[in-house]
């Protein structure tokens, strides 16, 4: 993979893990969660952040920022809060996991910035109830 594909994919994964997290937003009940509120919303900004820092990556390496999907699948049924945090946890995997291929597939500045995006996406996995592992990112390649 070429370092402006790991950068694409990385960009997709992101335009994905915004509109999920758009959804799980909005499913929450509003008064009864207010830590789980404040873990999406935390979240989706973070994923906002990068998103745009991918973009401008992207057509720094002279590649044309790849677009988002109209839609994207849902990982679970996301209707209560444990299927909610479930569901977020499953989202930083699979970012984590993309992040861990751009990491093995860029250089310096670009792979520096990846090593903090894995563990930034690791972190959070955790803070959704994920399950601490040794090489975040490596299971799902």
């Amino acid at each position: 993979m070429t370092p402006v594909q790991a950068l694409q994919q990385a960009l997709a994964a992101e335009h994905a893990a915004l509109y999920v997290y758009g959804v799980l937003g909005a499913r929450v009940p509003g008064s009864g969660q207010p830590a789980l509120i404040a873990l999406l919303t935390a979240a989706y900004t973070a994923h906002r952040g990068r998103r745009d820092q991918l973009t401008a990556m992207v057509r720094a390496a002279g590649g044309e920022p790849v677009a988002a999907e109209l839609s994207y699948r849902l990982p679970n049924a996301s209707r209560t809060a444990a299927q909610l945090r479930t569901g977020a946890a499953v989202i930083e995997r699979r970012c984590a996991a993309v992040y861990a291929a751009a990491v093995g597939s860029t250089s310096r500045t670009d792979r520096q910035w990846a090593i903090g995006a894995l563990t930034d996406a690791a972190v959070r996995e955790l803070s959704f109830g994920g399950s601490p592992t040794a090489f975040p990112g490596v299971e799902e390649l």
